[in-house]
This record gives structure tokens, sequence and C-alpha cells, in this order.
């Protein structure tokens, strides 16, 4: 178990600048994420487009944990349901605490976002996305990673709107490679992120959720405020 751990600190040092590993995560210091999302189908195509901005910090206000920029182009098939995305993403992650220093990372990424009902009042939705990332100082590697999505209208019959709904949602995250270069490894197992929201939709093309997130690696248990627009245009 201590191999374990020592080993886990390693790959954590390996994926920030060395300044992180010399200052320890506060996992009791509740951080930010207030991030928007939005997407757009096309008139007459079943092509769109859909992104987020992320801005995450350590302690909730200016202590920058990443900046994250991500995009891509939508298709909805004919013959399957869900929407499907071929995507970039740029990342800026910085240390915890008084350290200016970041580190970059660019992916690509693909991704099924697949909607099931449950019931009279279970809105799921299946996400699967294929990210290959390049991140600064690291050798080429890949990550898979699953969420399930669930929303329930608690005031309305459905997500119409008006409504007020509980948002919830799991999400694990898989490595490929887990040669990292230079003597680095990460483990087989990533991450995993729960996180639990009330939502309000203001409109038939936009909502907000306000909740919290557990995310869990090997080496930080660390708790997120979340703040979020979902706007479709």
């Amino acid at each position: 178990m201590l191999l374990r751990r020592a080993a886990a600190l390693i790959a954590l040092c390996a994926l920030m600048p060395l300044d992180v590993c010399a200052t320890k995560v506060d996992e009791d210091e509740l951080g930010g994420w207030y991030m928007a999302f939005f997407d757009k189908d096309f008139t007459s195509s079943r092509f769109g487009f859909q992104g987020d901005v992320q801005y995450r910090t350590w302690d909730g206000s200016g202590d920058l944990e990443q900046l994250l920029l991500r995009g891509g182009v939508t298709y909805r098939p004919d013959a399957l349901p869900g929407k499907y995305t071929l995507g970039l993403a740029n990342i800026t992650s910085g240390q915890f605490g008084d350290s200016k220093q970041t580190k970059t990372e660019k992916r690509t990424y693909q991704e099924a976002l697949v909607p099931q009902r449950v019931g009279q009042k279970g809105f799921l939705k299946h996400r699967i996305r294929f990210e290959q990332r390049w991140v600064n100082g690291q050798d080429f590697r890949t990550r898979f990673r699953y969420a399930l999505f669930a929303n329930v209208p608690l005031n309305r019959p459905d997500l119409n709107p008006g409504a007020f709904y509980l948002a919830l949602y799991n999400e694990v995250f898989i490595n490929g490679e887990r040669d990292i270069g230079g003597g680095g490894e990460v483990d087989f197992y990533d991450r995993n992120r729960l996180y639990g929201a009330l939502g309000y939709k203001f409109s038939n093309a936009g909502q907000i959720q306000v909740g919290y997130m557990q995310q869990h690696t090997n080496v930080v248990n660390k708790g997120q405020l979340q703040l979020s627009l979902h706007y479709s245009f």
C-alpha cells in the first residue's frame, strides 16, 4: 500500500509542474468551477456545433486550477439516436498555492451523447468520450470517459421552461497508455466525478445549475462548488 501511494504521488508530479508537488493540495478547501456550455443545430441540417468554457480554481476564487476551452462539430444521424462530436480542446493548468506557473495541454476528442427516457420523470444521458492528449513535457496518451447524467423535474411533469430539477451525474476516467515518458507512469484508473445540483430551466434555450461535485483521484479527493450555464442557440 505504501509503495502504491508513493507511485501515485510520482504520477501526480509527472502531470503537474514541480511546485505543485512541493505544496500539498488542501482537500478541505472548497474549489470552484464556473462553466458555460453552448450548442447549435444548424437549420435544415444534421450538423451543428457545441462547446464549453470552464474556469476552475483550487480555492473558489483566484487560485487557478484550470482554464479549459473546448469545442467541436456535431452530427445527428438519421439511423441512430443521440449526437456525435469531433472536437478540440486547449487546457491551461495552474499550481495549487501562490505559484503562477502553468502547464498546457491540447486534446482532440470523439464523443457520443445518447438520451434515454426512464418512466414519467427520468431523463438520462449517456456520454462516451475518447480523448487524445498532448500534455506539455509528456508523451502522447489517450483516455476513455463514461458519464451517466440524470435530470429529474421537481415542480413540473417535464423539463419545460419554469421547471426546477435535480441534476445528477457520475463520470469515470480510464487511462489508455500508462507510460507518459521520462520514467513517469499513471494508473489505469484516472479519476471519478460525482455531482449533484439544483437546476432551473429559464427558457426553451437555457438553463442554469448550482451544485457540488466530489472529484476523487489516486492522490487527491477534493470537493468543488459548480455554477454552470447551458444554452442552445
